[in-house]
């Protein structure tokens, strides 16, 4: 359950944010105060202003409730009465929520959303907009969502890709249909706008032309091998940062279970978006992000390095001028020969 100073500590940011880009706008955007017949554009203030409906947006992906009218109307409307004492009604707040995409969008993307450190850990997860059986029956996102297949079994709805960095915060996503595949030209090259370094991805990443177009962009793909894979040469250290893509994971877990990010309540294509995008935002002020601890390598000698493959327990080093395999089952090295 979040708690009032958290609310207001969330008011506090959006609201001083949603101050600095009127007074910005104001200064440097020009727009016309008449239509073409004539008529005064009407730019009266509402009862409750945009920063505290992003507010309420964003404290509704906290996970004490699952209903967003439950949620609206028990909480807004009842716990926090006394702050929000110009709520609007449940039907009227469902319509200014288009309003503030713009602004929403902005401060996701300067505030909320981290930066690339080099290190970079890339996944996908399915949002399902209604169950299989309904899917020739759903109106709302009729000519949108697609189906696809993913590692829970199919879905009728869309796919969205994360990228994050080692201290757990998302640097930028990519939504598109459920058919689309996870190594697509088009979602990498919005990917590949905020990268460098290297990036962890799963076997579900692996293309030759995705990887040379990666690189040549000056960023490294690094994933496992699949069963029937030629052995790699790869460095210790890139090994141990692919044991830590469990934080992407997680973080699919936080948007799932606890942001609420799926369900098959929506009744317009822009409130679905907005959903996804207060889900993300909210999720810069969870306290309990996941993030990989430092990694440090000692590298003696020539160097240390190992040849992975996933579809058997043996792992052949290089150690010095020597190799060696290891044999899990008895725990022991046993040499093979020297570089020579």
């Amino acid at each position: 359950m979040i708690t009032k100073d958290k609310v207001t500590e969330i008011f506090c940011i959006i609201d001083e944010f949603d101050k600095n880009l009127s007074a910005e706008l104001a200064k440097n955007l020009r727009l016309p105060s008449h239509n073409s017949d004539g008529k005064r554009y009407r730019n009266r203030k509402g009862r409750l202003s945009e920063s505290e409906i992003m507010t309420i947006l964003v404290c509704y992906h906290f996970g004490a409730y699952r209903n967003f009218k439950e949620y609206y109307l028990n909480w807004v409307k009842g716990v926090m009465r006394q702050d929000f004492p110009d709520a609007v009604s449940y039907n009227r707040f469902v319509e200014l929520m288009p309003r503030v995409f713009f602004k929403m969008m902005l401060f996701m993307k300067l505030y909320a959303f981290g930066k690339c450190t080099g290190i970079t850990f890339v996944d996908s997860t399915m949002i399902p907009v209604c169950h299989n059986v309904r899917r020739y029956y759903n109106k709302v996102f009729a000519g949108l969502a697609k189906d696809g297949k993913g590692t829970m079994g199919w879905c009728h709805g869309f796919k969205l890709h994360l990228l994050c960095n080692d201290s757990g915060e998302v640097i930028t996503f990519c939504l598109t249909g459920a058919n689309v595949d996870d190594r697509d030209s088009r979602v990498w090259t919005v990917f590949a706008k905020v990268l460098f370094g290297k990036i962890f991805a799963d076997r579900g990443y692996i293309k030759q032309e995705l990887f040379d177009s990666l690189f040549s962009q000056g960023i490294q793909l690094v994933h496992g091998l699949k069963a029937k894979m030629k052995n790699k040469l790869m460095p210790m250290w890139d090994q141990i940062m692919l044991r830590k893509r469990y934080i992407i994971e997680c973080i699919n877990e936080l948007l799932k279970n606890k942001a609420n990010l799926v369900h098959s309540r929506h009744r317009s294509i822009h409130n679905f978006i907005m959903n996804l995008c207060s889900a993300l935002t909210a999720y810069c002020f969870f306290e309990n992000k996941p993030e990989a601890l430092p990694v440090y390598v000692e590298i003696k000698a020539v160097g240390t390095f190992f040849i992975l493959n996933l579809s058997r327990t043996q792992v052949i080093y290089a150690v010095g001028c020597s190799y060696f395999t290891t044999s899990p089952s008895l725990h022991m090295l046993h040499p093979l020969g020297n570089c020579g």
